[in-house]
């Protein structure tokens, strides 16, 4: 299941869900909660977070917050064709990764973290 944190722009939850992926919305679903409560969600849903909040990387880089996929999403608004191509080939190949990633997508390139 993929994952929608609150920031997400709506573009891609409906790009996404058009795409037939299973995406859950946190801004429609658990407004306001914290990047740790998204964070364990994601954990107990044995889900992928999509972001745009660049917090996520802290969260696993420097406090140790582990068990979970994230992919960050990182392109000039409202630019979205930039990125739209790698995010979706990703995800074909990737959306049930077998050990835990972190992901950035920017334009014509994507770097994975193994967390």
């Amino acid at each position: 299941m993929i994952i929608a944190d609150e920031n997400l722009e709506q573009y891609w939850i409906e790009l996404l869900r058009d795409k037939r992926f299973e995406v859950f919305s946190i801004r429609d679903e658990k407004p306001g909660i914290s990047d740790r409560e998204i964070a364990e969600f994601v954990r107990s849903r044995n889900g992928c977070l999509i972001t745009e909040d660049k917090d996520f990387g802290e969260l696993i880089f420097s406090y140790g917050v582990k068990s979970l996929s994230v992919i960050l999403l990182r392109y000039d608004q409202p630019r979205y064709s930039q990125i739209e191509p790698v995010l979706l080939k990703f995800l074909s190949d990737y959306v049930t990764p077998a050990e835990n990633l972190f992901v950035t997508v920017t334009p014509g390139r994507v770097r994975v973290r193994s967390i």
